[in-house]
Order: structure tokens, then sequence, then C-alpha cells
């Protein structure tokens, strides 16, 4: 049995081998590969000098890296032994709203008496700008953050630990080739920006989210933390992943028309504590990565190399495929199962994983990197 990192993924990642300093390298199985010689922009800290020299490149150097590794021509570590790092420099991060399940089951929750879908969301790909430094590589243990908080039985907020932390399972996406300001990029463009996927846990303080959302969306309940893997897998490596979206209605305008399968059919594992608790798939999306960027850019703001943009909460029509506790639990008021104990949302010391996986080129399956987070007790002295 192979690990899902075998010739057909070749996922990129930015790593430090005993005593060395930081450069490219990518995950074969259980080792890393170091490709810093292959080109100088390799042997940076950080992808995004790689990322920016464009597709015709990208293309270029997995074929001379896939011919590389199949003759062993390059260093290789135990990917035990080395030191992994967060392998971008995010420029941006956005993040967007891309799941009806999702949407509608928050919108049942939080307005049970109104439509669960508000109107302008089949219409456009809804989203918002998140905090760029605050992505963090997987394995960075999360503090729980505090913040104004207010029950709707209370007549004033109150400050302290955030008392319902979440998760939101998602797949993130990372701009290489930028866009130039005033200009947009199509849903035919989408490959010619895109350099990867990574996989992304946005961490969510839901009460405090609740009480500051309205009327400008979320802040400091999101800001905190945002974890992504530490492999990028290349677009080039989803080839074979690419299906229908599962339709749309009413018909998008004519800057988010796509032609052909514009989905992704990858299998998301969310893990708490050891435990699956659930199996959201992202083929279930109703918004594709084309129709987000091409939104992203339509009204002249550009991207550039290094940006981050985000799915959204990646859940299907079934309770057991719902990216995060706040459905799980239906609000809190119909705990899940893990561990054998009845659960609603994180507390201290819990550990979060999400697993991916995907059709590879050569007819198995590829594991795209892992993210894992583990909840630390809050403790925010001042600066």
């Amino acid at each position: 049995m192979t690990s899902g990192f075998g010739l057909d993924h070749l996922p990129y990642g930015v790593f430090s081998p005993p005593g060395g300093p930081p450069r490219v390298g990518v995950r074969v199985e259980d080792d890393v590969v170091d490709v810093s010689g292959i080109r100088p922009e390799l042997g940076a800290a950080t992808l995004n000098p790689f990322m920016a020299l464009g597709r015709a490149v990208w293309e270029e150097v997995r074929a001379e890296i896939t011919a590389a590794v199949e003759v062993d021509r390059l260093p290789r570590h135990e990917l035990a032994g080395v030191e992994l790092h967060l392998p971008i420099e995010v420029g941006d991060y956005v993040d967007f709203y891309a799941s009806e399940h999702h949407a509608s089951n928050v919108g049942r929750i939080f307005r049970p008496d109104q439509a669960p879908l508000l109107p302008n969301w089949k219409h456009l790909p809804v989203g918002y700008h998140g905090r760029a430094g605050t992505v963090v590589p997987s394995s960075t243990g999360i503090v729980r953050p505090c913040g104004q908080r207010k029950a709707p039985n209370d007549e004033a907020p109150t400050f302290g630990p955030t008392r319902r932390l979440d998760i939101e399972a998602e797949l993130g996406f990372v701009v290489g080739t930028p866009s130039r300001l005033g200009s947009r990029v199509s849903t035919a463009a989408f490959a010619d920006h895109t350099f990867g996927v990574v996989g992304l846990n946005d961490w969510s303080a839901r009460d405090i989210q609740a009480w500051e959302y309205v009327p400008l969306g979320p802040f400091l309940g999101k800001s905190f933390a945002t974890s992504i893997s530490h492999w990028v897998t290349p677009l080039a490596a989803l080839a074979a992943a690419w299906v229908d979206l599962p339709g749309q209605d009413p018909e998008p305008l004519d800057y988010l028309q796509v032609t052909g399968p514009a989905g992704l059919e990858v299998d998301v594992e969310v893990v708490l504590n050891g435990e699956v608790v659930a199996r959201p798939p992202y083929s279930s999306m109703y918004w594709a990565p084309a129709q987000m960027l091409a939104h992203l850019t339509v009204n002249g703001a550009s991207v550039r190399t290094g940006d981050l943009w985000a799915s959204g909460t990646i859940s299907g029509p079934e309770r057991g495929q719902r990216g995060s506790f706040l459905e799980l639990s239906w609000g809190g008021r119909e705990p899940f199962v893990a561990g054998g104990l009845e659960r609603t949302f994180l507390e201290d010391g819990d550990e979060v994983t999400l697993r991916y996986a995907a059709p590879g080129v050569l007819g198995g399956r590829i594991t795209l990197g892992e993210v894992t987070g583990r909840i630390l007790p809050a403790d925010l002295p001042e600066a």
C-alpha cells in the first residue's frame, strides 16, 4: 500500500534538512526530495519565487522532477527527520461560502423562520476578506480566542474566551501567476493563475462571530487562525479529479459561465481526537473554483503570487457529511458522539485533523496534505 504521495502527486513544500536552511522539496511517499538544485527559485524559503514563473515553467519543472525521481537522482531525506514550514508567503486571503448545503444549514440554524439562503447566494460566490497574517501551517497550536460574545437572552455582551470554538473543513487555492490591477481573470484562465491546492481549516469562534458579523460580516470570530497543509498539490496532479458541478439554477451571469467539468472530486475526512466524525464531499460544492477566482477579480481587483482563497465549509446533503461542528451539532442543540461522548464545540486539548484524497492520473488515489491543529487554553497576555 502506498501513502498517496507517488509519482502522480509530487506536492511541493518547504523544509529544512538537519543543519540546513529552508528550501523547496517534493514529497515522495515518506521522504522529502530536495529539488532546490533544479532552479534557483527552488532554493528559496518559500514557494512564491517559483510560483511567480508561470504555468509553462511549472509544467516543465514538474516533468523534470518526475524524471529525476524515477531514477532517484535527487537528494532524499526522511520526512520524520526534517522540519516543515509554511509553504507560501500569503498575500491576501479570501474565504468563500460555496457549499449550498452548508449555507442552507447555517441559514436554518440561525434564521429558522426565513428562507435558508439569502437572495444573492445563487447569483454570486459570496465571500469575505480574511487575515493573511494569521494563516499558519499544520500542527501549529490554536490558542482559544477571546472576544465579545452575547447570548440571545443576555442583556449585554461579556468578554472572555469563546465557548463555541469550531472548525471549517475547506479546500484552499493558491495563486501562482498574478493579474494586473484593473483587469479580470476569466473562468477559462483559472489554470493559468492557480498553482495548486492546500487543505485548509478556517477555525471559527461562533459566539464571537454571531455577535459581531452584522452588518459587515466575519471579523474577530475568524481572524485568529487559519491552518493550511504543509504540502501544496499542483493543479496538474488533480487532472483526473475534475467532475461536473451538481447543477446551477438560475444560470450564472456570463462572466461566471464555465464549460466542461468544473468541480473537483476530493473526499475529506474530519478527525476529532483520532476518530472520523464526518466525511464531506467537495464534489457537492455549488460554486466552482474557477467561478470564485473570476468573481474575486471581476471588479478589477488584482491577485498576487501567494494569494490564497478558500472554498468555505465543505458539506454534503447527509448529516455525516457536514464539515463543521456547528452543523454536526445543529447549533449545539443536537450533540454528536465522538470517543463515546456527546460533543458540540471544541474543548481545550482537542485535536482536529482534516484528511483529503482524490483520484490520481495513474488510476489510483492521491492523498493531499492533511491539516492538524490542537486547541490550547486561552492565554492572551498584553503585547
